[in-house]
């Protein structure tokens, strides 16, 4: 396996600063943990890279945060971030990011399906020169109807609306360049959109083959439930692929379509009124005519606080969107 120059470890000493963070959001996975860990560890040693793992527990209830204190008090090489309740995967993934060291970032899932033996395979393409590598788990092992038909539904879908052609924007098992995420804040489920945030920005995004095996411990925590979530957040992403610094673009136009079409029937009811004596009270374009010139100023109105938003969106300094209750640091 080829693995990038600036990865490996040189002279065989441990880097202060580890060339890979891998970060694995926790939620019930208890009978996992153990093995994930050893996995990513075995693999990445192997490769000769050196690496730190970050676990965030996202508020799990069956003694995955005592596993993970107990694991982190004995390796060097396991942060343990504790977060005060179950926030999401999209906020457990935003804590691992802020706590990364490395000069790459890895996700995956803590399940077992994703295959940490893929992760030197990862960094080698992102030392090509892109910013994101995606993994595609072409061969999955998921229940068909359940879950494989929802999936490419949803990929063929979000792959439309956002301009970023890949095969599964679901899959966990990616790797990126830290200063990448470092300028991303994520909110809602918008880990998924990641590719897409990304490509706003203008990444360069490459998508590789991955192994995915069937889960062997615990049940799958996804369900239809979070499927209009991720619909409203694929509407923002689309937003703010096409309007993210320029709100008034689109409120604009549909503010001066507004008030042009009060002004006109405003003008006819006028003359009707003034030139030809008729009453206009009873007519419903009366009312269409205010409604469309209040309709038009609000959204004229709507567009220039956008505007105003955005600008401090891009100034101000993001706030997390998650609370920490515990970090525990690897033994020296």
């Amino acid at each position: 396996m080829l693995i990038p120059e600036r990865l490996v470890r040189q002279n065989g000493a441990a880097s202060s600063v580890p060339s890979v963070s891998v970060v694995a959001p926790i939620y019930n996975e208890v009978e996992s943990l153990p093995h994930l860990i050893e996995a990513i560890a075995s693999t990445l040693t192997s490769a000769g890279l050196t690496y730190e793992i970050i676990c965030v527990d996202d508020g799990s209830t069956d003694g995955s945060v005592e596993l993970l204190k107990q694991l982190a008090q004995n390796r060097s090489d396991l942060k343990a971030v504790l977060l005060r309740r179950n926030y999401g995967q999209t906020p457990a993934m935003a804590a691992g990011f802020n706590y990364a060291r490395g000069g790459a970032i890895v996700t995956l899932d803590a399940d077992l399906q994703n295959d940490p033996v893929d992760i030197p395979r990862l960094l080698a393409k992102l030392d090509e020169g892109y910013d994101l590598v995606s993994g595609w788990r072409k061969n999955r092992q998921d229940a068909a109807v359940t879950r494989l038909l929802p999936s490419k539904i949803a990929n063929w879908l979000i792959a439309r609306v956002t301009g970023v052609d890949l095969h599964d924007y679901g899959c966990s098992l990616k790797a990126y360049r830290t200063e990448l995420v470092a300028d991303m804040n994520l909110y809602g489920e918008l880990h998924r959109f990641l590719p897409a945030l990304a490509y706003i920005e203008g990444a360069k995004i490459a998508e590789m083959p991955v192994l995915h095996h069937a889960r062997q411990y615990g049940r799958s925590k996804y369900g239809l439930g979070r499927t209009f979530r991720v619909v409203m957040d694929l509407l923002t992403i689309w937003f703010m692929k096409k309007f993210l610094t320029r709100p008034m673009h689109v409120f604009g136009w549909f503010g001066l379509i507004s008030i042009v079409s009060g002004t006109l029937l405003g003008g006819y009811l006028t003359f009707l009124k003034l030139g030809l004596g008729q009453s206009i009270g009873h007519r419903p374009l009366l009312i269409l005519a205010v409604v469309l010139l209040l309709a038009g100023v609000q959204l004229f109105s709507f567009g220039l606080l956008a505007e105003l938003l955005m600008r401090t969106y891009h100034e101000s300094q993001g706030r997390p969107i998650y609370r920490v209750r515990e970090v525990v640091e690897p033994k020296q």
